[in-house]
């Protein structure tokens, strides 16, 4: 039996209205237990894990450049659109996720 027809397509889940983001600003969020990272940038609106897999330090409170999130530790760079870790100190990419845009309303579904 193929293992991802048992995996279950999650919902997408609200989390914030597109004018309560500010440009270019993270914002943290906590949806079915687990805390992402919403920015909105001038590529769009983007959602990782808030988590730096360096050290387990959170991402929301780093700055964010160049459509990266910089841990706020260590320095290490995620980026926003794939979660792929970009400079030391982290070598593993942390969870990017899917986001939708409904009227004014930023929904996510968490990746399995």
């Amino acid at each position: 039996m193929d293992r991802k027809s048992n995996l279950v397509e999650k919902e997408f889940v609200f989390v914030v209205k597109t004018n309560e983001l500010k440009l270019n600003v993270p914002s943290t969020f906590e949806v079915e237990d687990r805390f992402v990272v919403v920015v909105k940038s001038d590529d769009g609106i983007f959602c990782i894990d808030d988590v730096c897999t360096h050290d387990g330090g959170t991402l929301g409170d780093g700055e964010f450049l160049e459509n990266c999130l910089v841990c706020p530790r260590h320095g290490a760079k995620f980026d926003v659109k794939t979660g792929i870790a970009v400079t030391m100190p982290a070598t593993e990419s942390t969870v990017s996720h899917e986001i939708k845009i409904d009227g004014d309303s930023v929904l996510v579904r968490l990746a399995i």
